[in-house]
């Protein structure tokens, strides 16, 4: 299991997301799979949501 994120896991498990981390985390989440040069995973996101919020 490599957990990268992937514009399929966005879609199919996008509620469960916005529920257990909320919209920000989402959309950061789509915003990494879009324009991020490498692939990237969730706990990357969540880590620096979380480092932005300190």
């Amino acid at each position: 299991m490599r957990g990268l994120i992937t514009a399929r896991h966005l879609v199919t498990n996008g509620t469960t997301i916005i529920q257990e981390f909320g919209l920000p985390a989402y959309m950061q989440c789509i915003a990494a799979c879009l324009f991020s040069r490498r692939q990237i995973t969730f706990l990357e996101v969540i880590m620096r949501l979380r480092h932005a919020r300190a």
